[in-house]
């Protein structure tokens, strides 16, 4: 019998059941929604999470689909599910949890007596590093970019290749391998030696049917390279970024691109232009530095030093 709070399933079975996280304002507890998918055979377990930033609900839309099209029967290992992280952003569409203003992936590993966020992180935590692999579902929020996984734990970390591994095995075509900032759970849970990453299923305002379709292919993909479900892994090759060109606006007014996300860039070439309201040219942005064109805003209006775009650097082929 494997059990994730109240989710318990036994060797061929699905349940579905609450993480306890603590309570809310008026008494009531929180649970976080959780699945156990207890396969027929043995095998490895992997770990499942949507939704730690609270408006990013690709990831769900992932969850939605996964969890009810894996069959226990044909299984092997146990994969262990959090639905919604994010459980107070998520129901008021926020990035951050609201009781405490705090991004939840910058609070692993958390902390079970310590605030909102951390004791999430701490729930969620123990669930993730109960597992041998991990993915951690993101998006973009509200900027446009190219469909990712992102290896978060650094090069030098002793689980890199497996992290590196687990991102091309997901195969969305683009992996940003570069060490992430202190708290997120793609960089904490390699330390406690389960290879885990961050999927990026785009950039979209709240849910994208083709992000999602991208990260229910990248799931079973996975599956299939840890050899839990029948199939073969794809062996293509991903375009890997180790670093970023950020971009700013060094006018106000309204952005023309010339380039399109996943553009090969070369050292001077254009990026942007800048117009006022009347098509008046204000000014225009050349790249830098070689790379992929990675990531840009949705809306066209700036101000002056507003973020406009972003280029992958350093770019190699794996």
């Amino acid at each position: 019998m494997t059990t994730l709070g109240s989710a318990s399933a036994a060797p061929g079975e699905r349940a579905t059941g609450r993480l306890a996280v603590g309570e809310s304002r008026d008494g009531s507890p929180i649970g976080l929604p959780v699945a156990v998918i207890s396969g027929q055979r043995e095998g490895p377990t992997l770990y499942l999470q949507a939704a730690s930033d609270g408006d990013e609900l690709n990831g769900v839309g992932v969850i939605r689909r996964i969890v009810p099209q894996v069959d226990p029967a044909d299984l092997s290992g146990t994969i262990l599910v959090t639905g919604i992280a994010n459980y107070h952003g998520f129901q008021v569409a926020e990035h951050r949890n609201p009781i405490d203003d705090t991004k939840l992936n910058r609070a692993y590993p958390g902390e079970e007596e310590g605030t909102s966020s951390e004791r999430i992180a701490a729930a969620t935590f123990e669930a993730a590093t109960r597992a041998d692999y991990g993915l951690d579902l993101h998006q973009g929020s509200t900027s446009r970019m190219l469909h990712e996984t992102r290896v978060r734990c650094g090069p030098r970390h002793r689980l890199h290749g497996e992290c590196l591994e687990l991102a091309r095995a997901f195969d969305c075509g683009y992996v940003l391998d570069q060490k992430g900032p202190d708290g997120q759970l793609a960089r904490a849970a390699p330390d406690e030696g389960v290879p885990m990453i961050d999927p990026e299923l785009g950039g979209s305002v709240g849910w994208d049917e083709r992000s999602i379709e991208v990260g229910v292919r990248g799931v079973k993909n996975v599956l299939s390279y840890l050899d839990m479900t029948d199939g073969d892994a794809p062996e293509n090759t991903q375009v890997r970024a180790t670093g970023f060109e950020q971009y700013d606006a060094p006018a106000g007014g309204l952005v023309d691109f010339a380039r399109e996300l996943g553009d090969r860039v070369e050292r001077g070439d254009r990026l942007f232009a800048v117009t006022d309201v009347f098509g008046e040219h204000e000014a225009a942005v050349s790249a830098d530095t070689e790379g992929i064109f990675w990531r840009s805003r949705r809306l066209p209006q700036v101000a002056s030093g507003e973020y406009v775009c972003s280029v992958g650097t350093d770019i190699d082929r794996t």
